[in-house]
């Protein structure tokens, strides 16, 4: 393992042997699951880890940022920020660290997000008011709040930033929502 500028890497393509510490629980789940599939616990222990870094690829890129890294974070999930415990002002580093104005997430939206991942119903009382539901937007007749969230941050970083660069997507964009579903947005 290598050094630079106090970050560590490993060196040259080798695989490395990991200890990690897991609960009991998860043990057996891990376990059952190898089980039922055939597979080796270490090949769902590997599968697991890829997919989680293959959804969270763009935190890894320094030169992802501000409105840019939005998508990355609303498709990770409120379980990210829950299970790293990511309050307001650790997200608004990660989001907005080293990003010009115009590209910066707001104050109000990074503070969204964080109490997504806490306290949904809370942060749906916070979201901006687009009908006359008293706060809580409604998609599709039902409250959903991850949804409602994902589909306000999609809305005022993503789709009107392509729109302001000159993008055009023949008016229909289509993306992976955290539940895998494709969603299509008008």
């Amino acid at each position: 393992m290598t050094t630079t500028q106090g970050k560590r890497y490993v060196k040259g393509n080798r695989k490395q042997a990991v200890s990690i510490r897991l609960g009991t629980a998860d043990v057996r789940k891990m376990k059952q699951l190898a089980e039922r599939i055939g597979v080796r616990d270490s090949d769902v222990l590997r599968y697991a880890l890829k997919t989680t870094l293959n959804r969270l690829a763009a935190l890894c890129d320094p030169e992802i940022k501000g409105a840019n890294l939005v998508p990355a974070v609303v498709e990770a999930g409120p379980e990210f920020v829950r299970y790293f415990d990511l309050d307001a002002v650790r997200l608004d580093a990660i989001l907005n660290t080293g990003v010009e104005p115009s590209r910066r997430v707001s104050h109000d939206d990074v503070a969204l997000v964080s109490l997504a991942g806490s306290q949904p119903e809370y942060a749906m009382l916070r979201m901006p008011r687009t009908n006359a539901t008293g706060g809580v937007r409604v998609l599709g007749g039902s409250t959903a709040s991850v949804e409602a969230l994902r589909q306000h941050l999609y809305e005022k970083y993503v789709y009107r930033a392509s729109e302001s660069d000159g993008f055009e997507a023949g008016g229909i964009a289509e993306s992976a929502s955290p539940l895998g579903e494709l969603t299509r947005h008008q």
